[in-house]
């Protein structure tokens, strides 16, 4: 009798545990929260180039290279402002996730006469297939409108074949922050904002479009922006910047969104905070960032790996990778 009752003690303390576990870590069991995986890191790691500001930052991984896409603009410019007029695309790689990146070429730049002749920016980098695509935005020159274009190549160093025009996104709009995710037949979810962080999901059969409206308010309830879409188990995660802090009660912290088809009814993660704005080092110290934004997860083996985000100390900005043990590994 107080076996059996020990056992079925141990059982419901079991099932109460699984269950807590399964809430914090948004439905599943197996996996913990994003934020609880981050770990310190090294100090120099990431990617810094003297004379400009850095910022956005989309890694990633091509045979044993890491290739990172960020956007850059010259510190005379000052910060933020400067890069709605000299904002360029960068490549730079490095032989392992941390870095640090060294610089490679000037990937994409204003064209002058074109709908992205003031700047492009945002830069948000996929394999499709054997396609590298690379969306971002860009704005006439002497224009603050922004638009979303995609390029495209056969190989992750170019050539690139840029947008003639920007894509039809399904509404006329200001566009900014694009973020994708492909499913297996190549059709995409492209979540974006518009100047008043209005957060809208458009869909198509494949990169180029043409884009169907498929919501037009993802989260009413607040302001975000800066997005990383990505899968898992058959569940849709957004991990954005929460700008009015509305899902984790901090102003531009990480904020973590769950939606079963990836369009409707999104709800925040438990725990809904994906990170803060704690850079901590591997010697034990830590920076507290002024501003810590784009946040990219970089993806490889079926398993997000690290955190990039940009980061601004008050003086510099660069893009800061921290690694995510354990890894998070996704399932369709």
């Amino acid at each position: 009798m107080i076996r059996s009752c020990f056992a079925r003690c141990v059982t419901g303390v079991l099932a109460i545990a699984i269950g807590v576990l399964s809430q914090v870590s948004g439905g599943r069991a197996d996996e913990l929260p994003l934020g609880e995986r981050l770990q310190p890191v090294a100090r120099g790691t990431g990617l810094r180039m003297e004379g400009y500001f850095v910022w956005c930052g989309s890694v990633i991984k091509v045979g044993e290279t890491y290739h990172m896409f960020a956007s850059r603009w010259p510190v005379e410019t000052k910060f933020p402002d400067g890069y709605r007029t000299h904002s360029e695309i960068v490549r730079a790689t490095a032989n392992r996730p941390g870095g640090p990146y060294t610089f490679q070429e000037v990937v994409i730049s204003a064209r002058r006469g074109a709908w992205d002749g003031g700047m492009v920016h945002n830069p948000a980098i996929y394999r499709v297939g054997e396609t590298f695509v690379l969306f971002h935005n860009a704005s006439k020159q002497g224009s603050r409108y922004r638009q979303i274009g995609a390029a495209s190549a056969p190989s992750v160093t170019g050539p690139w074949t840029r947008s003639d025009r920007p894509l039809d996104l399904g509404v006329a709009s200001d566009a900014n922050n694009p973020a994708a995710w492909f499913e297996p037949d190549g059709s995409v979810k492209l979540i974006w904002r518009d100047k008043d962080l209005r957060v809208y999901i458009s869909t198509a059969d494949s990169f180029r479009g043409p884009y169907r409206v498929a919501n037009d308010n993802v989260w009413p309830k607040g302001k975000i922006e800066d997005f990383f879409l990505l899968k898992d188990r058959g569940r849709y995660y957004l991990i954005c910047e929460d700008a009015g802090a509305s899902i984790t009660g901090h102003t531009k912290w990480g904020a973590c969104l769950t939606s079963a088809d990836g369009i409707h009814d999104w709800q925040p993660c438990s725990p809904a905070t994906a990170y803060d704005h704690e850079i901590r080092w591997e010697d034990g110290s830590q920076l507290h960032a002024v501003r810590r934004e784009r946040p990219w997860l970089l993806l490889e083996d079926g398993r997000a790996t690290w955190l990039f985000t940009a980061v601004y100390d008050g003086q510099a900005t660069w893009n800061q990778p921290m690694p995510l043990r354990p890894a998070w590994t996704l399932q369709p």
